[in-house]
C-alpha cells in the first residue's frame, strides 16, 4: 500500500513538473512563431486554463497527503494490535500446555505475506 502512495505522490510531482514546462513551451512558441495569430483562441486563456489544470493537480496533492498519513499510521496500529494478539495467543498456549497442529500451507502462505507487510513500515 505503501508503495502505491509513494507512486501516486510521484506522479503527482512529474505532473506538475510537465505543466510547468507545457506552460514554458506554450509561452515560448506564442511570443516566437505566432505573435499576431489572428482567429485562434486566445493563448491568454489557453495560459489561464493550464494554470487552472496546474492548480487543480496542487489541491488534489494537498488532499492526498493527509490520507496517505492516516494509511500509514492506520497500517502501523493494526500491525500493533496483531503482535499484541499473538503474544496473547503464544502466551495462553503455554499456560494451557497446548499443543497446535503444524500450519498448513494456505497458512503458512498467510504468515509469509503477513510479516513480509508489517517488515514495510
Amino acid at each position: 500500500m505503501e508503495e502505491e502512495v509513494d507512486k501516486l505522490e510521484l506522479m503527482f510531482q512529474k505532473a506538475d513538473s510537465d505543466l510547468d514546462y507545457i506552460q514554458y513551451r506554450v509561452e515560448y512558441e506564442i511570443k516566437t512563431n505566432h505573435p499576431d495569430s489572428a482567429g485562434e483562441k486566445n493563448p491568454v486563456t489557453l495560459l489561464k486554463e493550464l494554470s487552472a489544470i496546474k492548480s487543480r493537480y496542487q489541491t488534489l496533492h494537498a488532499r492526498f497527503k493527509p490520507i496517505a498519513v492516516e494509511q500509514k499510521e492506520t497500517k502501523s496500529r493494526i500491525c500493533a494490535t496483531f503482535n499484541k494478539t499473538m503474544t496473547m495467543i503464544q502466551e495462553l498456549q503455554k499456560q494451557t500446555d497446548l499443543e497446535l497442529s503444524p500450519l498448513t500451507e494456505e497458512e503458512k502462505t498467510a504468515a509469509q505475506q503477513l510479516k513480509s507487510h508489517m517488515s514495510d513500515l
